[in-house]
């Protein structure tokens, strides 16, 4: 074997190995910090001081916005796990700072009602209120209560249970994320929840039981039915807003939408199965109906609803799919091109519940055998360079004189 050769076989093999660790070794925690979670957060601040938020605004509306919110709801989440909890208040701080800058609210319409729009209000709502669980301050407080009772009024004003993020158009994960920080809000907006969950329980999609991706913004009637991205999101907030509700909810969407392509690791649809359609900037890319961008969220989602195996199952495929890049001082996945992507799977694999106790696991619906094949693949690519090409080529031939001599 030639030195080029065995350097060639020694990588395979390392990389190999490597890849078999990142498919057993655990990636979520239900209540510690998830392995390498703050290396990530690490990572996404130095690209967001170099621009990385303005840079996510030209892949798609909300991106200046929303890599400063996953960033800031990620450190709440460490925060809420007892991980510098201090550090935790100072960062989420300063990405809300962000969310609120001129930058942050540019696409959005300052006169829609709620200001700038259901987005808008309700996540940036959320991480308020979620900075102010790890922090008490006056100021933020005060915004807080300000927030909440104008998203209140417009909920409990609206023909329908589903607001505008932009003019006419109307889509129920927006409403979701602002009505769980109403529940985050007290129990003085309990009423308006409450009616919330009745009204939005009868605009279900009727082909799955699910609220619906998109709906007319004047009377809520479905426009598109249930789809991977939004449903992702709309399982990491209803159980902060209707335990009961969102349990019913979490195993419609995992029953219709988890799959396991070729046999392999599981990942999560856009549509439901049997439904094809077209991916879009949201979902990304569909690879055999399958959303890379809908799969790192529903880590999340299964966190918070207890469902441990399905969120370790997901994240350990990420580990290995996801080609990270570890350093001493950061850790980002797909080589760090894309930054938004390693936010939401930081802010994934954190997900903790903000106003209820975690739920009891369902039932599982998937075990440790999914690593087998991979396993196996890996072993394959780590023993073949080893193994010379002439002795595979004799192989059939020794068999056979093998089997005539034992006749």
């Amino acid at each position: 074997m030639s030195v080029l050769r065995k350097a060639l076989a020694t990588l395979l093999t390392i990389l190999a190995v490597v890849g078999a660790v990142r498919l057993v070794a655990p990636a979520t925690s239900p209540d510690q910090e998830p392995s390498g979670v703050r290396l990530q957060l690490a990572f996404l601040r130095e690209r967001l001081e170099r621009g990385a938020d303005s840079e996510a605004q030209t892949l798609f509306p909300e991106g200046y916005f929303f890599l400063n919110a996953l960033y800031g709801l990620t450190w709440v989440d460490l925060g809420k796990r007892g991980v510098e909890p201090v550090r935790a208040a100072d960062e989420a701080a300063w990405a809300l700072s962000r969310m609120e800058s001129p930058a942050g609210r540019a696409p959005f319409d300052a006169s829609a009602i709620p200001p700038y729009g259901v987005f808008y209000t309700g996540w940036t709502n959320w991480l308020r209120g979620g900075l102010l669980t790890l922090r008490e301050d006056a100021a933020q407080r005060a915004r807080f209560d300000a927030d909440s009772q104008t998203l209140a009024a417009a909920f409990d004003a609206s023909p329908t249970p589903f607001l505008t993020a932009y003019p006419g158009q109307a889509w129920p994960c927006d409403s979701t994320v602002a009505i769980a920080s109403l529940r985050l809000a007290g129990t003085r907006f309990a009423p308006t929840v409450d009616r919330w969950v009745t009204r939005a329980r009868r605009l279900l999609d009727p082909a799955t039981g699910l609220l619906p991706h998109y709906v007319d913004p004047a009377t809520g009637a479905l426009l598109d039915g249930a789809r991977g991205t939004s449903q992702a999101i709309i399982q990491r907030f209803l159980v902060d807003v209707d335990p009961a509700f969102a349990r019913e909810q979490y195993l419609l969407f995992r029953d219709g939408f988890l799959d396991r392509p070729l046999w392999l690791g599981p990942a999560i649809r856009e549509y439901p199965h049997g439904v094809d359609g077209e991916g879009d900037v949201d979902s990304g890319p569909l690879i055999r109906g399958i959303s890379l961008s809908t799969t790192v969220v529903a880590i999340g989602a299964a966190q918070v609803q207890g469902d441990r195996s399905l969120a370790g199952a997901l994240a350990n495929f990420g580990e290995l799919a996801g080609v990270p890049v570890t350093t001493w001082r950061t850790k980002r996945y797909a080589f760090g091109l894309l930054p938004i992507g390693d936010a939401f799977l930081a802010w994934s694999k954190t997900a903790v519940p903000w106003t209820t106790p975690a739920p009891p696991a369902p039932e599982a619906v998937i075990g440790g055998g999914w690593r087998v094949p991979l396993l196996l693949l890996l072993l394959l690519i780590g023993l073949l360079p080893w193994l010379r090409i002439g002795s595979l080529r004799d192989l059939p031939a020794g068999l056979l004189r093998r089997v005539h001599r034992e006749r």
